[in-house]
């Protein structure tokens, strides 16, 4: 996956946060900005629907905790330098420390390496389908502290994208208790953390800058990464670092979890996030098609109709909600 909204493990892994947009703000663009915002959310759901096949393919080469420390690493200079490029400095946000170690240390730190290692035991494509249901988790926790209102509309599509998810994990695996089932459960877990950072960052982004809420926190998830990456590399037989792995880290680092989110953040400010989150909706679908293309990973009817339900549930959760703040809580997860 590699933000936290419309960001998503991603990594999302990761959608990134979106920052409160006025509604103003994006009626000033241009339309010709306004077309190349929306060009580049498009080549953001290709790099992210990628990154699923990515990771899953170096995984197997230089172990799960190894690539994805090395990979932050990656992902943190490269936000770094952004930030120092486009504001004139790398501007850490004083006064909220503590607070973006935390969101980093779960939303790129223990996500992760949840989301990393459960990688390693189902296809990319289910992964990409069950960090899709992210925003459910989203929807419930911010309507469980008062940011969001759970609405009947936000209830029913939470059971329905739970239902979806049943569907891809019982139809695929007949609820076997072996290694898959482990590894839908490591990633739903990942999804809930996403939910957890997304829901901080919610109020965070009101009073900090994005971008340098998304760069300092990436820093401090490479932080956290890095002991499990040197301690895997140290125990594990010594893996073949070759050409493909590090081309692998940097796409994984630099594109997915570094300018992916740019282009993010640039299409929310002109665009606004409702149109950047529906298109956001195409990542899981590339992330299965790209998977059968180079990993032969099969496409079963259970991916097919639990991918639309899930879609079906996420759209009904983000639904335009009473409170304004909920505009800050919409999310999906970087890969």
């Amino acid at each position: 996956m590699s933000a936290p909204t419309d960001a998503r493990d991603a990594d999302g892994q990761a959608h990134q946060p979106a920052p409160p947009v006025p509604p103003h703000v994006h009626a000033r663009a241009t339309p010709r900005q306004r077309r190349l915002a929306e060009t580049g959310v498009l080549v953001t759901v290709l790099i992210w629907s990628a990154n699923f096949v990515v990771v899953k393919a170096a995984i197997g080469q230089l172990g799960p905790l190894t690539f994805t420390s090395a990979r932050y690493v990656v992902a943190a200079i490269t936000l770094l330098l952004v930030l120092r490029i486009r504001q004139g400095s790398f501007a850490f946000p004083r006064g909220h420390g503590r607070q973006l170690f935390l969101m980093g240390a779960l939303g790129f730190g223990a996500y992760q390496i949840l989301w990393t290692l459960g990688l390693t035991q189902i296809t990319a494509g289910d992964s990409a389908l069950l960090i899709a249901a992210s925003p459910v988790f989203v929807a419930l926790l911010a309507g469980a502290v008062g940011m969001d209102v759970l609405s009947p509309p936000k209830v029913a599509g939470a059971l329905i994208s739970f239902a979806g998810v049943a569907v891809v994990v019982a139809a695929g695996h007949e609820l076997s208790l072996g290694a898959s089932l482990l590894g839908d459960a490591l990633t739903l877990g990942a999804a809930a953390l996403w939910a957890v950072y997304t829901t901080a960052g919610a109020r965070i982004m009101r009073v900090v800058d994005p971008l340098q809420a998304t760069a300092w926190t990436v820093v401090s998830g490479a932080i956290v990464l890095a002991p499990f990456g040197v301690w895997e590399a140290v125990s594990a037989p010594p893996a073949a670092v070759t050409v493909p792995a590090i081309v692998a880290i940097v796409y994984s680092g630099a594109l997915a979890a570094g300018i992916a989110n740019v282009f993010v953040f640039n299409a929310i400010r002109l665009v606004g996030p409702t149109r950047v989150t529906a298109t956001q909706f195409l990542v899981p679908a590339g992330a299965v098609i790209l998977g059968a293309l180079f990993l032969d990973e099969p496409i079963g009817w259970a991916q097919v109709v639990g991918g639309a339900i899930i879609v079906l549930g996420v759209w009904l959760t983000r639904r335009p909600s009473v409170l304004p703040a909920s505009r800050g809580s919409r999310s999906g997860a970087v890969a």
